[in-house]
């Protein structure tokens, strides 16, 4: 291990012997009370020394033994440290592409912040190039979050749309101009490839055609059309649900930008379930989703430039939340935003008795679970349970219920 002290987090002295890592509240951690000698000491963790050495400089200063692994532990414990050697192979491939990582840098620097073992962060960012994402959307909005995925790491970025660019398509960090008149797809992937820091990993051998698809790690549905943003259509998903995919939705209807719901197959609300629940409040919808989809569509949709730039650079942060481990907060959720006042909202997509997905069957399950705990049934009903606002896990731990596919 050569410790590093996150250099993500800015040093400040809040008196003389308690120091301040981290300025905004999110992240910030206060260490006390540290002496002189332990102070100086913090500057030569920056990774370029080993425990050994580490060590060795400690005595040289005059700290009493044991003091250096106190301190290292110490800082390990409350999330500030770093392994600049740690993450594995895949983290000392990425590290062998030196111009690859320098694009990345600040990414790092980020997921240092939500992570707390040493070396976690650059496993991650690792972990990111091997992984497979599908984007069902070549618009403002599908141009721009493919293109966000790739220029984060994301190995392997799939976008899929018909017919050709239109001038609307194009945005900045999108579709560009020149692309108007090719096909959207094809457009679209070389977008990626341009924002994308290096090519992606090699797969060993190239699948036989009768082999399974390995699957995505995640599929984001960002239509072009306004209407399956404001209602997405459950069937269009069906595949998703019966294989177990993740998927988000995202986009623009009229002045409106929609972020979610985060699909979790089996666990949490999804478009069917989002269909039926506002059926119940309003009888009258089946009615008006039949005119939306059936009428003539117009030429050109209302799709505000900075407003599709703001649902992608969200939709894209909630896809690489999940791509790293957490649960995201559009699982089970829709975040909204309107024009002029963008001030985004959510709202709750639960699980519908009505809808096959199995969502509900799973809220259900978990609340006669809960009621069996309070009349003595606590440690079995809760054995297998996680707690809701966390979807992270250490390697090898065992896998959350639900039907969704791992992905990593």
């Amino acid at each position: 291990m050569h410790p590093m002290v996150k250099p993500a987090l800015r040093r400040g002295w809040r008196d003389l012997d308690t120091v301040q890592f981290g300025m905004a509240p999110a992240h910030a951690v206060t260490l006390g009370p540290m002496d002189r000698a332990t102070t100086g000491f913090l500057d030569l963790l920056n990774g370029t020394r080993g425990m050994v050495l580490l060590r060795a400089e400690g005595r040289r200063m005059g700290l009493p033994d044991g003091r250096v692994d106190a301190l290292v532990e110490r800082l390990a414990g409350a999330g500030l440290l770093d392994d600049a050697k740690g993450g594995g192979p895949a983290a000392d491939d990425l590290r062998g592409r030196r111009q690859a990582l320098d694009r990345l840098r600040p990414d790092l620097a980020s997921l240092s912040l939500t992570t707390r073992e040493p070396g976690d962060a650059i496993a991650r960012l690792a972990a990111r190039r091997s992984l497979r994402v599908q984007v069902r959307g070549a618009g403002r909005v599908g141009g721009v979050l493919a293109s966000l995925l790739a220029g984060a790491g994301v190995g392997e970025v799939d976008v899929r749309d018909g017919g050709k660019v239109e001038p609307w398509d194009v945005a900045p960090g999108g579709l560009p101009a020149e692309a108007v008149g090719e096909r959207r797809d094809q457009a679209a992937c070389r977008a990626v490839r341009r924002a994308a820091p290096d090519r992606p990993p090699r797969r060993g051998t190239r699948p036989r055609p009768e082999a399974a698809d390995p699957g995505h790690s995640l599929v984001i549905l960002a239509p072009r059309d306004d209407v399956a943003v404001h209602t997405p259509c459950p069937s269009t998903a069906a595949s998703l649900i019966s294989s177990g995919t993740p998927h988000l939705y995202a986009g623009v209807a009229e002045g409106t930008g929609v972020v979610g719901p985060f699909v979790l197959p089996g666990e949490t609300g999804c478009a069917g379930c989002l269909h039926e629940g506002r059926t119940d409040r309003d009888p009258t919808w089946p009615r008006l989703v039949a005119q939306w989809r059936s009428g003539r569509p117009r030429q050109v949709r209302p799709c505000d430039l900075t407003l599709a730039t703001a649902v992608a650079g969200l939709a894209a942060a909630h896809a690489l939340a999940f791509l790293d481990g957490h649960r995201p907060s559009s699982a089970g959720a829709r975040w909204e935003v309107s024009v002029p006042g963008l001030q985004w909202h959510a709202r709750p997509v639960p699980g519908h008795p009505a809808c096959s997905c199995g969502a509900a069957e799973r809220v259900t399950e978990e609340a006669e679970g809960e009621h069996a705990s309070e009349t003595g049934g606590r440690h079995e009903t809760m054995a297998g349970q996680r707690p809701s606002t966390e979807l992270c896990r250490k390697a090898g731990a065992a896998r959350p219920a639900g039907t969704w596919r791992a992905h990593v």
